[in-house]
C-alpha cells in the first residue's frame, strides 16, 4: 500500500527543518511550536498558486489579532483550478432523476464563460454574490467564477422559505442571485421560481437573476425580475482560459451564516488564505485525498461541509456530488453512489449513520464498497454503538472519523489520523488534533470536562462575523475569546482518552441541570437511540418548581405506541447505563422532532416550546411544524 499523504509530509518536512518527526504527536507538536514554519511548508508541498511573501505572521501573541501572511496574494479558484482532473472533475447525481458529468475541461470552460458573464453584469472585486442552490456542477462553476474575480460566494439551500432567504442575503447586497427553476427531493419536484421572485423583492440590489434549467430544459423566467437562464447568461461569451485575481491573504472568500435559531442568522465571512490552506490540510493529511481519488459529502450548499467538499478539487481530487434525499427511494441510493462512481471517501453526518442502522440496512452484504478507504461523520456526536455498526454493517477495513468542527471556522478542530490505530468508539479513530493550532480541554473549577479548542495562531479560525462584508463586528471576541483570554472557546464537551483520542459529547449550553448536578443529553441519547422501538430523541430540562427536571421525547417505530412497560424499559436502561439523576421525569412520544436544515436537532427550540416562549426564528429550521407537538402538552404540566 502506498504511503499516506501525511507520511510523505513528515518524512519531507524532517528532511526540510532537520527534524525527527517519527509520529502525528511528533508532528503535531512541531505545527503548534512552529506554526510559522509549517504553514509555509505546508503551502509550499501541496504547491500552492501564489505568493506567500517574505512574513508568515504579524502581531502572534493576539488571538483574535493575529495577521497570517499580511504580503500574500492568491486566488481561491485559481488552485482549485489548477489541480482540478482533465479528465472527470465533477460527476452529479440528483436522486435517481439526473446524472451529469464534467471533465476538468468543461468545468474551465463553463468558468471562463461565467467569469465574463458575471463581469458584464458588474461584479468585481469585493462584490457579493448570492446562490440558492442544489449541489450540483452549476452551483461549483458560479462559485469558482465567482472566486476568480476576487468576489464573494454566500448560499444556502433552495428549501429555505422565503424569509430565510432574505434574512440571510438582505444583509450582504448581493448584485447577481443564482437559482435553479426547481429541484428535487424523495422523488418529487418543487418548484421555486415564484418564491424567487418573491425574495428579489427584498433584494434591490440584484441586477440578474440567473435561473439554472433543472427539472424544466426551458424554464419561464418571465415573472423574476431581473431573471435570464443559464444559457442566455453565458451565450454571449466564448470559452477560454479563465484569469485570477489575486487578492490579499485574508481577503473575503465565502459569507456563512449562524443557524439562526435564537435570532436572525449572523453573517461569519471566511478569509482566502485560511480557507485554502486550512481545507488543503484537511483534505491531505487528515483526510488522505490524493489526485484521483473520488470524493464524497452528504451536504447542502448551506452547510459548511459544502464549502469543505468543494476544496476538494485543490488536492486533484473528483468531486461526487448530490442532491435529494439520502434515502430515497429505498434507503440505498448513497451506497449505489459509491459503488458506481468509485468513491473513496465518503462524507455523512452521525444522523444518517443512526438512521441506516435502525432502518436495518448492511451495505457489507448488499454492496462491493472495494474501492472507499474512509468514512466522516460530523454534525453531531458519533457513539461507541455508530462506531461498532460502521464497521459490522459497512465495512470492515476503513478509516472512520468522527470529526468536529464549524461554521465559525469552516473547518475542523478534530479529524481523522489516517496513520493512527483504529480505535472504535473514539473520535477521529485513533484520534487526531489539527495540526497548525492547538486543541486543549480546560475545565473551569468543579466541573468535569468542557473542550476548549485553543487555536493557538493557526490561519484558522479564517472568519470574521459582520453585519455586512465590509463592517467586521466584535462578535468574534465576544462569543469566543472572553471566558479564556487568547483561546478559543468552543463549548463542547470533550474528554481525551487513555488512547491519544478524542470523545466529544455535544454542546454544553444544552446541558441539563436538575439538582444542580450537570448532565450531557449526548449520554441520555447514546443509551435510548440503541433501543429497537426508538427511531429518535430529544431531551431537555424543564424549568419545575423552583428547580430543573429532564424531559424526554421519543419518536417510535410506525405502529408503537408508548406504553408503560416501554417506558420502564427505557428508564431502567438509563438508571443503570448513566446514573438516576439522568432519568427522565416524563416521557413523551411524539411524531417528529425539530431540527436545522443541515440536520442537527435543535434543543434549545423545542425547550422553548415547552416553555411557552417564542421561538425566535423559525426559518432556521428544516420542518417548523414539529415544534407544535412540544407546546401545551398535557403530560408536562403535573
Amino acid at each position: 500500500m502506498a504511503a499516506s499523504n501525511l507520511t510523505a509530509f513528515r518524512q519531507a518536512a524532517s528532511a526540510r527543518f532537520g527534524l525527527r518527526l517519527d509520529d502525528y504527536d511528533a508532528l503535531y507538536d512541531w505545527s503548534v511550536a512552529g506554526k510559522e514554519d509549517f504553514w509555509r511548508f505546508l503551502w509550499e508541498w501541496a504547491g500552492l498558486k501564489g505568493d506567500l511573501g517574505g512574513v508568515a505572521l504579524a502581531d502572534g501573541d493576539k488571538m483574535p489579532g493575529a495577521r497570517w501572511f499580511p504580503e500574500a496574494s492568491l486566488n481561491y479558484a485559481e488552485n482549485m483550478l489548477a489541480n482540478a482532473p482533465d479528465g472527470e472533475a465533477v460527476v452529479f447525481w440528483a436522486e435517481d432523476k439526473v446524472k451529469r458529468r464534467w471533465s476538468g475541461g468543461e468545468l474551465k470552460a463553463e468558468v471562463s464563460r461565467l467569469q465574463q458573464a458575471l463581469k458584464a453584469a458588474g461584479v468585481g472585486k469585493g462584490d457579493r454574490v448570492a446562490a440558492v442552490v442544489p449541489n450540483m456542477p452549476e452551483t461549483l462553476a458560479a462559485m469558482l467564477a465567482t472566486a476568480s474575480l476576487g468576489a464573494i460566494w454566500s448560499s444556502c439551500s433552495p428549501d429555505f422559505g422565503a424569509q430565510g432567504i432574505t434574512d440571510r442575503f438582505g444583509q450582504i447586497e448581493p448584485t447577481v442571485l443564482f437559482a435553479p427553476d426547481a429541484y428535487w427531493y424523495n422523488g418529487k419536484s418543487h418548484d421555486i421560481r415564484a418564491k424567487i421572485a418573491q425574495v428579489l423583492t427584498e433584494l434591490p440590489t440584484v441586477k440578474a437573476a440567473v435561473i439554472i434549467p433543472y427539472v424544466n430544459e426551458t424554464p419561464d423566467v418571465s415573472a423574476i425580475r431581473g431573471g435570464v437562464t443559464w444559457g442566455d447568461f453565458i451565450a454571449p461569451f466564448a470559452a477560454a482560459e479563465p484569469s485570477f485575481e489575486r487578492v490579499a491573504f485574508n481577503h473575503p472568500l465565502f459569507i456563512l451564516y449562524s443557524s439562526g435559531t435564537t435570532g436572525k442568522p449572523k453573517c461569519i465571512v471566511h478569509g482566502t488564505g485560511g480557507t485554502l490552506l486550512q481545507h488543503v490540510k484537511e483534505h491531505r493529511l487528515h483526510s488522505d485525498v490524493k489526485p484521483g481519488d473520488r470524493v464524497f459529502y452528504y451536504t447542502t450548499c448551506g452547510w459548511m461541509m459544502w464549502n469543505w467538499l468543494v476544496s476538494g478539487l485543490a488536492a486533484g481530487a473528483t468531486l461526487l456530488l448530490y442532491d435529494g434525499s439520502p434515502f430515497a427511494p429505498d434507503g440505498n441510493i448513497l451506497f449505489d453512489y459509491a459503488d458506481a462512481e468509485g468513491m473513496t471517501l465518503f462524507g455523512t453526518s452521525a444522523k444518517f449513520i443512526q438512521q441506516a442502522e435502525k432502518s436495518g440496512l448492511e451495505p457489507i452484504r448488499t454492496h462491493r464498497l472495494d474501492t472507499l478507504r474512509a468514512l466522516a461523520s460530523t454534525g453531531s456526536p458519533l457513539m461507541p454503538e455508530n462506531f461498532a455498526y460502521v464497521y459490522r454493517a459497512i465495512k470492515t477495513d476503513i478509516h472512520l472519523a468522527s470529526i468536529s468542527g464549524g461554521t465559525d471556522i469552516v473547518s475542523c478542530f478534530v479529524l481523522g489520523n489516517p496513520d493512527g490505530p483504529g480505535v472504535g468508539g473514539r473520535a477521529a479513530d485513533g484520534g487526531a488534533r489539527h495540526g497548525g493550532g492547538g486543541l486543549r480541554r480546560l475545565r473551569p473549577r468543579g466541573q468535569r470536562r468542557e473542550g476548549r479548542a485553543g487555536l493557538h495562531g493557526g490561519p484558522s479560525p479564517a472568519c470574521r462575523w459582520a453585519s455586512g462584508p465590509t463592517r467586521t463586528g466584535r462578535s468574534t471576541a465576544r462569543a469566543y475569546f472572553e471566558r479564556f483570554p487568547n483561546v478559543w472557546t468552543h463549548g463542547d464537551f470533550i474528554e481525551r482518552t487513555v488512547h491519544g483520542g478524542w470523545v466529544i459529547y455535544g454542546r454544553s449550553d444544552a446541558v441539563l441541570n436538575p439538582g444542580g448536578v450537570r448532565i450531557g443529553t449526548a449520554e441520555i441519547y447514546r443509551q435510548v437511540e440503541q433501543l429497537p422501538e426508538i427511531l429518535e430523541a430529544v431531551c431537555i430540562g424543564q424549568e419545575w418548581d423552583g428547580d430543573v427536571r429532564v424531559i424526554l421525547f421519543v419518536v417510535l417505530r410506525e405502529g408503537l405506541t408508548l406504553d408503560k412497560a416501554l417506558e420502564d424499559t427505557i428508564r431502567k436502561r438509563i438508571k443503570e447505563n448513566c446514573s438516576p439523576r439522568h432519568v427522565p421525569a416524563r416521557i413523551v412520544a411524539v411524531k417528529d422532532i425539530p431540527r436545522t436544515r443541515s440536520g442537527k436537532i435543535t434543543e434549545l427550540a423545542v425547550r422553548d416550546a415547552v416553555h411557552g416562549r417564542p421561538i425566535k426564528n423559525t426559518e432556521a429550521l428544516a420542518n417548523p411544524m414539529a415544534l407544535d407537538e412540544f407546546r401545551e402538552r398535557p403530560e408536562l404540566e403535573g
